[in-house]
This record gives structure tokens, C-alpha cells and sequence, in this order.
């Protein structure tokens, strides 16, 4: 085997390499000669197929699978010898005509991408700070107070009380109605607005702004129909700042009953005990915590190994990046649901914006798969497989159906793999690094880890 390099710019590489044809031949030669000896034939005795007729009958197979088979080998070799990575499957280009026939020298052309040489930095330089909140027992008894409140009981006000009450006998700030209603827009019911036996809270929040407030003073009995905006900001676009109007029957007035906060109430919840349940509260409030400070965490250690990442990123994977951010704005775009900042900015000044973006998410994706690498750190089949269960378990009745899909298709599975694979990439170097603990209030540790998590993807 001849090789020549005919290109060495950046990370790109290229080479000229040529087979003898003599060397083809005689592997072709051999695998018909194999295949002869194993071949039952009418005419001819098992295994006794003279080679003329098979390579009259399977030459043409036989060369094509040897031309493959040698042109993948040789680029192998290639890759091996050269101590190359390829950040993409080479380009391989056969140069020498017919060349199945091998009745000259193989000539084809090897073009690639490497990847880049990194150098893994100093983790130990790194230092970080890690904020710690602790749960305020003002928030566990406020929690516990609202698992009482959604365990309430309604019950109708008797008529008597109603009439005495100096303000008069309709809803008033407190009660809880029992409504029917339809919405509307433009005179057209749209869908999921209509309500049977919903409760109301009058004074309370959970219904889109102005609707509780104008059924005040409603009484069992009345129709009415008031007329609200939705927010522009609500969940659902078609939705979202659109004027309604809603046809609304009224059934029941009623006052809301909630249970003692005690071991009654925490028994029939599934817990031991009051205390339980508290300690229950407290622990998955720390959780939630923790998990705010380790987003914060591994925001700023992305960013100091941003910084520390000085290697080339090979072309083909920037582009592919920025092909799939690219990808995302024109979708939002199309559905309305831009990014404000990005309102308005014509394509070549986002351009300049996310291309840097694409570009760091690539360089960082290869220094942390070069930790992976250097380290031996890996994810498991049984990490992966309690990763799987986990994501089956968001589609309640479908969890069979959904471990089986992540069984089947192997790119799914990779959508998991590649965060569990980070994870613990990040847990690595954070055992190396000089990590801080700084006592900071549960508001400004939420605050640190929503801007953590805006711009995490950038």
C-alpha cells in the first residue's frame, strides 16, 4: 500500500492511496476459492465447483465485496498508523477506472476532518462557589397549609347565614361558587372552555384575571355572562390576548371546610404522621434546593472550562450546530414564539450572535467528551436502564410501549446517554476543583439558577 498526503490545512486532512492490483486479485482469488469449496452446484459434486464457474457465476459479488472490504481496511490503517481521529466518517473517493476488475492498481482518495489535539486543563485551578439555601420553617408550615387547603371539603351555605350577613346574600370574598360555564370567542366556543361543577374561589387566583371578580355577589340560580382578555403571555397561543366571553350558570354557594393540619390528616395522605409528612416536605424542598444550586454550579463550570477550551473546532461539526440552532429559529419564527431579543434582528446579525453560541457548544462538548475519554468514564447499562425506566414513567399507561422504544432505536437512547454522560463528567471535575460554600437566602439562590438555566444554552 502506497500513501501519499496530498492535504494537511488546519484539521483537514487528505491522502492519495493506491493497492496493487496484484494484491486485489489474489484476495479475490482466494474468497472464490473458498466459496467453490462450499458451493452445491447441479452437474458437479459438493464442494467440487470448478473456480471458472464461480467466478463466472459470483465474480462480480466477490469483487465488490473485496474493492469495499480493502478500500475500509486501508483507511483504517491510514487512520491507525497516522494516530488520526476522525471528527467525521471519511470521504472516499475511488480514482481508478472500472475498478472491480482490479486489472490495474486501486487508486482512491481519503478526505477527512481530525479531531482536534486537547490538552486537558488544571482542574484544581478552577474555583467555583457553590450557594447553599436552607428550608425556612415559615415555608414548611405554608406548604403544609396548602396540602390541608387542597384536601378541603365544600359545603353549601345555608340560606339563613346568607341572608344575614350584612353584605347580602350573594358571593362574597371567601365563598366558593359551583358554576357551569361555556367560553367563547367571536361567538364560537373554542375548545376545553367549557366547565361543569368547577369551583370558584371568590377573591382567590387560578382563573384567568377579572373572571372571579365579576361573580361576586352571584347567587345559586343566576346566569351571567362576563366578558375577560386573556393574558398575552397565556399558556395557550390561540388563546393568549384574546378578548372572551363566558355564559356562566351558577349552582352553589358554598364555604370551603379545610381539615386540621394533624396526624388524622397526614394518615390519610399515605404518611406515618404529621411529623413525617413535615419531615417529608422539609427533604423534597432541599431537594428542590439543591438542585437549583447544582444547575447554578454547573453553569459556572461550564463557563471556566469554556474559557480554559483554546482548540480548534472542526468545520463540518460547527456547521451542524449552527444548522440545528439555525433550524430552531426559523420554527419559532414560523410559530410566533421568537425570543424577544431576537424580534426584529434580520438574519445576518443573528448570525453573528448564534454562530459563536454553536461554536462554544461544540468546543465544550469535545473537552467533555475528552474527559470521558482520558478518564474512562462511562454510563452503564444499568445506569442507562434506570435512566430509561425514569423517562418511561412521564407517560403514565405507556411505560412498556416507551422502554421498548428506547430498546429499539438506539438514538433515543443517546438523548438520555449524552446527559447521563455530562453528569457525570461534571461530577468529576467537580471532586478536582476548589469548590466554596456560600449561605445565600432561597430567593437569591432561585434567582442565580433561573439566569443559570436562560443562558445555559448559550
Amino acid at each position: 500500500m502506497q500513501v501519499t498526503e496530498t492535504l494537511s490545512d488546519g484539521l483537514k486532512r487528505g491522502y492519495t492511496v493506491v493497492l496493487p492490483a496484484a494484491d486485489l486479485d489474489l484476495r479475490r482469488t482466494e474468497r472464490l476459492t473458498t466459496l467453490g469449496k462450499t458451493l452445491r452446484l447441479p452437474g458437479f459434486r459438493p464442494g467440487k465447483v470448478p473456480l471458472p464457474i464461480v467466478r463466472q457465476r459470483y465474480g462480480t459479488a466477490v469483487s465488490a465485496e473485496v474493492l469495499d472490504e480493502s478500500v475500509t481496511e486501508a483507511t483504517q490503517k491510514v487512520l491507525s498508523e497516522r494516530g488520526l481521529r476522525p471528527a467525521r466518517q471519511p470521504k472516499v473517493d475511488v480514482v481508478t477506472e472500472n475498478p472491480g476488475a482490479f486489472r490495474a492498481d486501486l487508486e482512491f482518495k481519503v478526505e477527512m476532518e481530525i479531531m482536534p489535539e486537547i490538552t486537558l486543563p488544571d482542574f484544581s485551578a478552577i474555583s467555583l462557589t457553590r450557594l447553599k439555601s436552607e428550608v425556612a420553617p415559615e415555608l414548611v408550615e405554608e406548604t403544609l397549609g396548602r396540602i390541608a387547603k387542597n384536601n378541603r371539603t365544600l359545603e353549601p351555605i345555608p340560606v339563613e347565614e346568607l341572608q344575614a350577613r350584612p353584605e347580602g346574600d350573594g358571593a362574597s370574598t371567601g365563598d366558593v361558587l359551583t358554576v357551569d360555564f361555556v367560553g367563547k370567542i367571536d361567538g364560537v366556543p373554542f375548545e376545553n372552555g367549557a366547565g361543569t361543577d368547577v369551583p370558584v374561589d371568590i377573591g382567590g387566583d387560578g382563573f384567568i384575571p377579572g373572571f372571579a371578580e365579576q361573580l361576586m355577589g352571584a347567587r345559586p340560580g343566576d346566569a351571567k355572562v362576563i366578558e375577560v382578555t386573556f393574558p398575552t403571555e397565556y399558556g395557550k397561543a390561540e388563546l393568549a390576548g384574546k378578548p372572551a366571553t363566558f355564559e356562566i350558570t351558577v349552582k352553589q354557594l358554598n364555604r370551603e371546610v379545610v381539615p386540621a393540619l394533624d396526624d388524622e390528616l397526614a394518615t390519610k395522605l399515605g404518611a406515618e404522621s404529621l411529623a413525617s409528612m413535615r419531615e417529608f416536605v422539609v427533604s423534597r424542598q432541599q431537594r428542590e434546593y439543591d438542585e437549583m444550586s447544582r444547575v447554578r454550579l454547573k453553569k459556572e463550570l461550564l463557563d471556566a472550562l469554556t474559557v480554559m477550551a483554546t482548540f480548534p473546532v472542526p468545520p463540518s461539526m460547527l456547521e451542524d450546530e449552527f444548522k440545528q440552532i439555525w433550524q430552531q429559529i426559523e420554527q419559532a419564527r414560523k410559530d410566533g414564539t421568537e425570543d424577544a431579543d431576537d424580534k426584529g434582528k434580520d438574519d445576518a446579525a443573528l448570525t453573528a450572535e448564534y454562530r459563536p453560541i454553536a461554536e462554544r457548544r461544540v468546543r465544550l462538548g469535545l473537552l467533555l467528551a475528552e474527559i470521558a475519554r482520558v478518564n474512562s468514564i462511562t454510563v452503564s447499562e444499568q445506569e442507562l436502564e434506570r435512566a430509561f425506566y425514569g423517562r418511561a414513567m412521564q407517560f403514565p399507561g405507556q411505560e412498556a410501549q416507551m422502554l421498548d422504544l428506547y430498546r429499539k432505536y438506539p438514538q433515543l437512547g443517546n438523548t438520555i446517554r449524552g446527559p447521563l454522560m455530562e453528569d457525570k463528567v461534571v461530577d468529576f471535575v467537580l471532586e478536582l476543583a476548589t469548590v466554596t460554600e456560600k449561605s445565600v437566602p432561597p430567593e437569591e439562590l432561585a434567582n442565580e439558577s433561573d439566569a443559570a438555566t436562560a443562558t445555559t444554552a448559550a
